[in-house]
């Protein structure tokens, strides 16, 4: 295959039709949005709040444990999509849609339920340490 410039210039006007595009309605916006400045408009926001207190006071650990949770187990779930993508749910093993040699079937198969298991009984563990409690 012979790649020259003269190739890839549909893509080069594309790109600049989408930087000129973005830095011309950043600029229209700067130049006709509304610039009244006023106490209440200069006032720090957050959350649906006004700010009460000092900005750096301490949070409390449950706040991280939530957080925490929430990546692991959603990150173990993240393992469950390429086995399902894969598994030869509809195909007997060997057929053209199989991927896996048909002596690892049950392998994986077992090998997730026990992955799965282990969710289960982190979850389980979780909730009986009360993380899940807000108080």
């Amino acid at each position: 295959m012979d790649f020259t410039l003269s190739t890839y210039y549909p893509i080069f006007l594309f790109l600049l039709a989408i930087i000129g595009f973005a830095v011309s309605a950043l600029l229209v916006t700067h130049l006709l949005g509304p610039k009244r400045r006023t106490p209440v408009k200069q006032m720090p926001y957050e959350s649906g709040m006004d700010p009460i207190g000092d900005a750096r006071q301490r949070f409390d650990v449950k706040f991280y444990l939530i957080a925490i949770l929430f990546l692991v187990f959603d990150v173990e779930l993240l393992f469950l999509y390429p086995w399902a993508a894969l598994y030869p749910w509809s195909s007997a093993p060997g057929e053209p849609g199989s991927f896996l040699p048909s002596e690892f079937h049950n392998l994986v198969f077992w090998e997730v339920l026990v992955f799965l298991l282990t969710v289960v009984v982190a979850y389980v563990y979780a909730w009986r340490r009360g993380v899940f409690r807000w108080r």
